[in-house]
């Protein structure tokens, strides 16, 4: 290895960040419709189902006003889902064009290609979910989160848009084409469903009750909550945050020992 290639890896990093948003911005129609699904889905729960289920959950207001403040956390998950499923794409498409062996013949840091789809997906995810909660705010979400509240949503966010960003750049990579790695981390999108995300858990029957309450995103959903709406945080906090650290280091490392043997 040159010494360039150790020398420089910030740099080779930010080449490869900027050209992930520069595919980003000349695949438009990705990026809407990774932004589109969870509006629709916003919209669907919200003035649709909201009214019934709102009505369920209580509280002063009850109906629609009370449910777009609780489902918002659900959907700012499956934000972050759509996102890294995009990130399964991109992985796949480099792994199956060729373009990694010519990065190879070139001098630049090894860590940067992987750095450069994760940056720029979190990039991505953060601009994603801020779309969301501008429509959520429009249509009636409320949040009473105090300055304190909000960067401790944007740190849990991270975390989460973090772990999963790995895990998904470890699936493009073991995905044989584009079309099974959008297939592939569909699952992701459906654990808000199978939680906390759209009703309370102790509303689910039998066992799948217990699986809703102790799959992981039903504590990140519970602290996004808590800390939108200005509540006590409990438990949950350290729980999801337990459960971020997991899921990204097992992401970490099964990336990149498969980037490295497939290099």
């Amino acid at each position: 290895m040159t010494a360039a290639a150790t020398t420089h890896p910030l740099r080779d990093s930010t080449t490869m960040v900027r050209r992930n948003l520069k595919r980003m911005v000349r695949y438009p129609s990705m990026t809407v419709q990774l932004i589109a699904m969870p509006i629709l889905l916003l919209l669907l729960f919200v003035y649709v189902f909201g009214g019934t289920l709102g009505a369920g959950l209580g509280g002063p207001s009850g109906g629609r006003a009370e449910y777009i403040n609780y489902m918002v956390p659900a959907i700012l998950l499956i934000t972050i889902a759509t996102t890294v499923q995009g990130t399964a794409v991109s992985v796949a498409m480099d792994m199956t064009d060729g373009i990694i062996a010519r990065f190879r013949t070139m001098n630049i840091a090894r860590v940067s290609v992987l750095t450069g789809h994760v940056i720029g997906s979190l990039i991505q995810a953060f601009l994603s979910m801020a779309v969301v909660i501008g429509v959520a705010l429009l249509i009636g979400f409320e949040p009473s989160a105090s300055l304190g509240g909000w960067l401790a949503l944007v740190g849990v966010l991270a975390a989460v848009a973090f772990a999963l960003v790995w895990l998904t750049v470890a699936i493009g990579q073991t995905s044989q084409s584009v079309e099974a790695a959008s297939s592939l981390p569909m699952p992701l999108m459906f654990l808000p469903f199978l939680g906390s995300g759209f009703v309370p858990t102790d509303s689910i029957p039998g066992g799948l009750r217990w699986f809703a309450e102790y799959q992981p995103f039903t504590p990140i959903m519970e602290s996004i909550r808590a800390l939108l709406m200005d509540n006590p945080v409990g438990d949950d906090l350290w729980i999801a945050l337990t459960w971020c650290a997991g899921i990204a280091l097992l992401g970490y490392v099964w990336a990149k020992r498969l980037y490295n043997r497939k290099a």
